[in-house]
């Protein structure tokens, strides 16, 4: 690979976000781009995810986790896109200098049009959970178990339970037990599971799995090795309520407690955070606080499908190519008709968090419910006016909420803010 000094366009990641970015960047006519991957090989996350179900809304087939990530993969390769892989980014500059290291090419700093991060997440540790008891061996996030298991053939243990019910979790229950542990209990602290309904059903009750909700791990027993954990049931506050402990005799003890942007490359560029995302506020563009910095996919809101990580990666590809070509000045000259996004009752994290109307362009908005809806429908309103509504059965923390607003609709917001919002029928 032949190293340039200043480039049009970098990406940093080249998971699935990272790589959809890159794709629609190269066909919307950017020649000059650079994608970064700390990893020996890019498809991020995916390569891990051997289980089926991905691709179902952008491909209308079910695929593994590589299968849809090779087929990226396979579309950059004829796209000539340069991915440099084991190379770690070490920071991104407001002016966009990106500086990194690799055994490749050593130390380097690149001056790059516009940058987009597609950094992805990573799953929230013990540290953070608190969680009682001994550091003893045997603990581990979900994620960290799928990758022993799936990609370096090694069994983290025979007895096993499993803390959250976010979706790498739930899937790791089915997993090791297809591979002949015995998954002796599924624990999550709030009165409704995480993850997607369809891996409630087919992970745990499929393989008869016990999930207990309303409940959290309370004591860790264990020398050099897990010996035994303690749940109890919680109140309305998630506090342990004495007198309902249950032993569990197990050696490993998964953490699925949900997963964080990383956000720490963002942090340091300056760019404006969401405390609801906890990824960086954007315009419908998906361009950040910082005028050519750009981000996508897990970084900027945790998704739940894949799919919509592509789709929403693909038009942030398309956006710094509009950028790009556009100019600095005159892309990031933002309007005085700029519509602020709010979250209302029953929603939170709603993305993107500024609009800047074009008659031409629907509005795509995503959240996550803040619980569970039953016959309930998501309203999108400026002051008292209803810009549109979408009805559904039920509401859960673990699918996301997409809605499309019309952009003839724009016109009727009051005072520059929409407010979503969930209200039972």
């Amino acid at each position: 690979m032949i190293f340039q000094d200043k480039v049009d366009l970098i990406i940093v990641g080249a998971g699935p976000a990272g790589l959809a970015a890159a794709i629609a960047a190269r066909e919307s006519g950017v020649s000059s781009l650079l994608v970064l991957e700390r990893e020996n090989e890019p498809g991020g996350i995916l390569r891990q995810c051997i289980h089926n179900g991905f691709g179902l809304h952008r491909f209308s087939e079910e695929l593994t986790g590589p299968e849809y990530a090779w087929r990226d993969i396979v579309r950059a390769r004829e796209l000539d896109i340069p991915i440099l892989c084991s190379t770690t980014v070490l920071s991104v500059s407001k002016d966009r200098k990106v500086s990194f290291v690799s055994k490749e090419a050593g130390f380097r700093s690149v001056q790059a049009g516009a940058v987009i991060l597609a950094m992805g997440c990573r799953e929230r540790p013990r540290g953070s959970l608190c969680t009682p008891g001994t550091r003893c061996a045997g603990i581990y996030s979900a994620g960290t178990a799928q990758r022993f298991v799936n990609l370096e053939g090694w069994m983290p243990g025979k007895r096993v339970v499993i803390l959250g019910s976010g979706d790498i979790g739930l899937i790791m229950a089915r997993r090791m037990k297809l591979q002949g542990a015995e998954v002796l209990a599924c624990v999550e602290i709030m009165p409704y599971s995480s993850g997607l309904n369809r891996n409630i059903v087919q992970c745990l009750e499929d393989y008869r799995i016990p999930l207990y909700l309303e409940h959290t791990v309370t004591n860790i027993v264990g020398r050099d090795r897990l010996e035994k954990v303690t749940i109890s049931r919680v109140d309305s506050n998630r506090r342990p309520i004495p007198g309902t402990e249950k032993d569990f005799d197990c050696d490993t003890l998964l953490l699925s407690c949900g997963l964080i942007p990383e956000n720490e490359l963002t942090r340091g560029i300056g760019v404006e955070l969401s405390a609801a995302t906890s990824g960086a506020v954007v315009t419908e563009k998906l361009e950040t606080s910082v005028p050519g910095i750009f981000a996508c996919g897990n970084v900027l809101h945790v998704h739940d499908l894949v799919d919509y990580v592509s789709e929403e990666s693909f038009a942030a590809g398309h956006a710094a190519a509009a950028y790009l070509k556009a100019g600095a000045a005159a892309a990031s000259a933002a309007p005085e008709n700029r519509i602020h996004v709010t979250d209302g009752p029953g929603v939170r994290g709603t993305v993107p968090q500024l609009i800047d109307p074009d008659p031409e362009a629907d509005i795509r908005l995503m959240f996550r419910p803040s619980g569970v809806f039953r016959n309930s429908t998501a309203v999108v309103k400026s002051g008292e006016t209803i810009l549109m509504k979408k009805k559904a059965m039920i509401f859960t923390p673990g699918e996301m909420v997409s809605l499309s607003l019309p952009a003839a609709r724009l016109a009727d917001v009051v005072n520059g803010s929409i407010e979503l919002s969930i209200e039972r029928n």
